[in-house]
């Protein structure tokens, strides 16, 4: 008897449907064909025990199972419980009606219960596109797969459950989620607060500067003077993620199996890899694609701490990223682009020693050692990064004093306020949101200079040496610190503050 089973297969962040072909005839055998893995291979032996472990028999046929399309390789345990179905409905174990109208997916254990599996949100988005019924897979997956409305999610802790649900004994619900109730649980009271913060007015600006616009920053001071504490409290002020963004980032963070049971992403990811990462962590790919950092801070904050301690390979591979905020892996059997639209926020110590430039502290370092440790960055990569600012230690008299600072609540609501000035400028563009994804045209466009700013940026550039692409950066800049004062053409003062954050173009830090 011939049974057609419909999984998922899940490539970059988007799923394709497997058709798995069940044939049981006379004779012994039992052969796997459409380009499995060792891990779909050896699936035999754990559905023969869970289906012995509960009351049902694997059959001693000749038992032929492909899966179309047969060119295209199908990799892990996920395809268990559709094998299973398959064989359980060619062997009349069970009806075989309404399989046709369900995507099946995950990976049984012995005893016939499931273990979860990577990518539920792709295969569910997938499997309504295509209209399919509903969709079984592991009660642990069944929050995020969930969020797609439109389709019946069933989950599923135990085989017995899949046999009695299509032989209609069963007494399985499914699954419904109130996106928007997931959504509005926003975190007003974030545990990384700056209100915490004492001091560091000027730095704070340039946090929120950066969080209206989107735009990357790097923070250059001695050890303690509180770069690490910024950062990561960078996420505490950035506007709530829209829906869109939201399935955006849950999807990349469920391929990488990254969802578990928490469902729909609300927060926007912080991610601050360790400075032995590899460029494939980094970037994604390997031999079994996954998404790297930069792809799992998809509209969030990418940190990476200590930034010349990375080797500088790694660093290099985020220029382009960087510019077209998307990752393309390119492979001899395959490519897969990841989306990779995230803010920067690096941090670095001015020197081997931690404190060039700290007028209060002997310079421990030579020049060429100053010079080799600052040249781990690259000037096309500092280029990328639009603000540049020197953080110094805070005095005592500020950290000892008892009052609280303003909250990330009330800076939200400043940068809220200029992201929707700029959503407003850009609605007629579907993937620019903010100024930081500004292109050469939208520049021109909507950065005009009168002839005051036009000067003080030409002197400015002569004396800096900056290149065209820092000019565009400053311009960007200038126009997100126009946004937070609800001005409609950038002015003079905003020019020079957007040049002050240029610190290591000035003359000192880099030569």
């Amino acid at each position: 008897m011939l049974v057609k089973v419909f999984g998922s297969a899940v490539f970059g962040v988007d799923a394709t449907t497997i058709t798995v072909e069940v044939n049981i005839d006379k004779g012994i055998g039992y052969h796997l064909v459409g380009l499995p893995d060792s891990a779909i291979k050896e699936s035999s032996y754990r559905i023969a025990a869970a289906l012995k472990n509960n009351q049902y028999h694997f059959p001693g046929k000749k038992i032929t199972i492909n899966m179309a399309p047969a060119d295209l390789r199908k990799e892990g345990s996920a395809y268990d419980l559709t094998i299973a179905v398959g064989i359980l409905a060619a062997s009349s174990q069970i009806k075989a009606d309404e399989i046709g109208n369900y995507i099946i997916m995950g990976e049984l254990s012995l005893d016939g219960s499931l273990q979860p599996i990577k990518g539920a949100l792709s295969i569910a988005i997938k499997a309504k596109e295509e209209g399919f019924k509903g969709i079984l897979l592991p009660i642990q997956n069944v929050k995020e797969a969930a969020i797609v409305e439109g389709i019946d999610v069933y989950g599923i802790e135990n085989v017995v459950e899949v046999i009695d649900f299509f032989n209609g004994k069963g007494n399985l619900e499914p699954t419904t989620i109130d996106s928007d109730i997931e959504f509005s649980k926003t975190l007003d009271f974030p545990e990384f607060d700056f209100s915490d913060v004492k001091g560091q007015e000027s730095i704070k600006r340039c946090m929120e500067i950066a969080a209206a616009g989107g735009h990357n920053i790097i923070l250059i001071g001695p050890p303690g003077a509180g770069k690490t504490m910024l950062a990561k409290r960078l996420p505490s002020i950035l506007p709530p993620m829209t829906m869109q963004e939201a399935l955006e980032t849950t999807k990349i963070h469920s391929v990488a199996g990254k969802v578990k049971e928490s469902g729909l992403l609300t927060q926007r990811p912080f991610r601050s890899p360790h400075h032995s990462a590899s460029s494939v962590s980094l970037v994604g790919g390997g031999s079994y694609p996954q998404p790297g950092e930069i792809s799992l801070a998809h509209n969030g904050v990418l940190f990476l701490d200590e930034l010349p301690e990375f080797k500088r390979e790694v660093l290099e591979v985020m220029r382009q990223p960087l510019e077209d905020r998307e990752v393309t892996i390119s492979r001899a059997k395959f490519t897969i682009t990841y989306p990779s639209s995230f803010m920067l926020v690096a941090s670095m110590n001015p020197s081997p020693g931690g404190y060039f430039n700290d007028p209060n502290t002997p310079v421990t370092s030579s020049p060429m050692e100053m010079q080799r440790y600052l040249s781990k960055i690259s000037g096309p990569l500092l280029d990328r990064i639009d603000i540049h600012i020197e953080v110094t230690p805070v005095p005592f008299e500020k950290l000892s004093d008892t009052r609280k600072a303003e909250s990330s609540k009330s800076i939200r609501e400043r940068v809220t306020n200029a992201r929707l000035i700029q959503a407003k400028r850009f609605v007629e563009f579907n993937h620019i949101h903010y100024n930081a994804q500004m292109s050469s045209k939208l520049i021109r466009e909507y950065c005009v200079l009168d002839e005051v700013s036009l000067q003080l940026l030409k002197t400015a550039m002569e004396r800096l040496n900056l290149s065209a692409r820092a000019y565009d950066r400053i311009l960007k800049v200038s126009r997100t610190i126009a946004d937070l004062e609800y001005s409609e053409n950038i002015q003079s003062h905003h020019i020079a503050e957007a040049i002050q954050y240029r610190s290591l173009d000035r003359e000192g830090w880099l030569g």
